[in-house]
């Protein structure tokens, strides 16, 4: 069963110009399950995920598609809906843990009004309870702080716990990690996957940490230029990658780098599109462009939904560099 179902999804940014800011994006997420959106900056990861809870800017502008969250259209909520809706069902965690929280309130009482909002216990029991299942020592110490008065670390598990304590069906995880030091990063996420796991709470991951993603993840997606260019098992496409893109993407992870082996790099940038691209929007920076690639815009193919024409031959290759463009 699909906790996340996405058609055909296209967003443009209107302003001085009309900005393309996802261009098609077909996606779904398994109830439970754990889903990162991988790409460059700039990709659509992040305006996707400001989509599933409605939260896009006033510039921007549904062209097409439809988005259910646990069979809720989610396009077509009312105000009232909406609200309920993003209470119920929805938790973000941000990549700021400090500036996600509120800076004038303490954090028991944060947690308290959670609480309360969905009809739970709210006493101090249960609140210093949050905490511990946080891995938070000292509770008591906490919980009358103010979020500016404890570290990222600590702040990104209290985050966790406003977010997970609404045990809510769908959790998106903004680069959750990006903020603090490499020591605490692996007990945040482990901590944050634990509770999802408790709670049955599917996760939606945007990260650039592909070590990570594969170590946690059951699924990836590789976004690029609006579209998700490959899906499917995150050790199966993180490790032998079938879309161009992806290849390159997993090539310029620093955990493949040999010693004294040169970082890899992918040329060029990102295109900006101002509608919806001709053909492969990777076709200009890709090593194993033809012709076509510029003018044909390629659709889902079998082997892990790559959008690439020349699929086939590159799955046959095993190495996209020994065919011929």
């Amino acid at each position: 069963m699909s906790a996340v179902t996405i058609r055909d999804l296209a967003l443009d940014f209107v302003g001085s110009t009309t900005v393309r800011a996802l261009d098609g994006v077909d996606l779904e997420i398994d109830e439970g399950s754990s889903l990162a959106l991988v790409g460059e900056s700039g990709s659509g990861k992040s305006t996707l995920a400001s989509v599933l809870g409605r939260l896009q800017p006033p510039s921007a502008r549904i062209v097409r598609g439809g988005i259910e969250v646990a069979g809720i259209d989610v396009l077509g909520l009312g105000t009232a809906a909406l609200r309920r809706y993003r209470r119920d069902e929805l938790a973000y965690i941000a990549q700021d843990p400090i500036g996600s929280l509120d800076p004038t309130m303490r954090i028991g009482r944060q947690l308290q009004l959670v609480l309360r909002s969905t009809g739970q216990d709210a006493s101090t029991s249960r609140r210093r309870e949050l905490l511990e299942e946080m891995q938070i020592d000292a509770p008591d110490r906490v919980l009358p702080l103010f979020p500016h008065q404890v570290s990222g670390g600590m702040a990104q598990r209290v985050a966790i716990a406003l977010a997970m304590c609404r045990r809510p069906r769908l959790l998106i995880a903004d680069e959750p990690t990006a903020a603090l030091d490499s020591q605490v990063r692996e007990e945040v996420v482990r901590l944050m996957f634990a509770q999802a796991r408790a709670l049955g709470t599917t996760i939606l991951w945007l990260s650039h940490d592909l070590p990570a993603v594969a170590r946690w993840c059951d699924d990836v997606a590789v976004m690029y230029a609006g579209r998700v260019v490959e899906r499917g098992r995150a050790r199966d496409v993180l490790g032998t990658p079938v879309h161009p893109y992806s290849r390159a993407l997993a090539a310029t992870d620093p955990s493949r780098m040999r010693q004294g082996e040169r970082l890899a790099s992918i040329p060029g940038a990102p295109p900006v599109l101002h509608g919806e691209s001709a053909g492969c929007a990777f076709s200009e920076r890709c090593a194993v462009s033809v012709a076509a690639c510029a003018t044909t815009r390629p659709q889902p193919g079998p082997v892990r939904a790559s959008l690439c024409i020349r699929t086939d031959e590159l799955v046959r290759s095993g190495n996209p560099t020994e065919v011929s463009a």
